[in-house]
């Protein structure tokens, strides 16, 4: 989904320069963060998330009123394979442009990911006076999630790439000056190619007066993102194919095992916020 750049930060000049009846406010917001995957046979763990924002409330009236602002997330995770030793095959195509099935075998592979994002909100809130000085607040709408970079660092006990020619009935498993062989305490870092996608967003929780024209905000939220933020165009093999070395091989990801897979952010967890006119 495309979405216009243009008319969002429009919307946000238009609100900002309705200056009566509306606060900014700056917060911070921490919790489980998860890229999840529809990918079968891995597995994620140390799902940590969190973010920094600021933004503008316009008010229609006592109860409703209309935000956005700028966001920056950071999303870390632990991804591996659901067995320890497992293999993985892909085609590839080697120097002599010969067609063939690359079978990786590993033990013990794993990926530590970080995701950073520039979010953009779009939402309306609402509110309503419970207590003097207290206010209950909701917030729904959507995010346009935009990846800045999306790395992997990935190591394992020990891989091995082998080739099978389905042509002549051929496996090579052990001649590395052609990228075939093993390799032990591999490690290496790589980067997957990303694009924008949509969210939903929702926050329920509570403000605080602390003053005439400041508030505290602490509330609960849930973020869900809608299609895949990985933008590829072919299944690759998780640890690439080197055609003149089996010790110096590129990590390409599970997750681009599957070119087709949806690859998305969801969070929740608590947020705090500074609200001020």
């Amino acid at each position: 989904m495309k979405l216009n750049i243009k008319n969002i930060i429009g919307t946000i000049a238009f609100l900002i320069s309705q200056g009566i009846a509306a606060q900014f406010y700056v917060g911070i917001q921490s919790g489980i963060g998860n890229i999840q995957s529809d990918i079968t046979g891995i597995q994620t763990a140390n799902r940590l998330g969190g973010a920094v924002k600021a933004g503008y409330i316009y008010s229609l009236n006592t109860h409703f009123g209309i935000g956005s602002g700028l966001e920056f997330s950071q999303y870390k995770q632990e991804v591996s394979l659901s067995q320890p030793s497992a293999t993985l095959s892909s085609f590839e195509v080697d120097a002599s442009t010969s067609a063939f099935v690359y079978n990786v075998t590993t033990n013990n592979y794993r990926e530590k990911q970080t995701l950073h994002a520039l979010q953009i909100p779009l939402f309306v809130q609402y509110k309503t006076n419970i207590n003097k000085g207290i206010d209950f607040n909701f917030r729904a709408g959507a995010k346009y999630f935009l990846p800045v970079n999306y790395k992997i660092k990935a190591t394992a006990d020990y891989v091995n790439g082998s080739a099978y020619y389905p042509d002549v009935n051929l496996t090579i498993d052990d001649l590395p000056e052609y990228g075939f062989g093993s390799q032990d305490n591999y490690s290496s870092s790589g980067e997957y190619k990303t694009k924008g996608i949509i969210m939903s967003s929702f926050e329920l929780g509570f403000t605080f007066d602390v003053g005439r024209k400041n508030s505290l905000y602490a509330a609960m939220f849930l973020e869900n993102g809608y299609g895949s933020i990985l933008d590829q165009n072919k299944n690759e093999s998780y640890i690439g194919y080197n055609p003149t070395s089996a010790s110096d091989r590129e990590t390409n990801g599970l997750y681009s095992t599957d070119k087709d897979a949806e690859i998305k952010p969801v969070a929740f967890g608590v947020t705090l916020g500074w609200n001020f006119k």
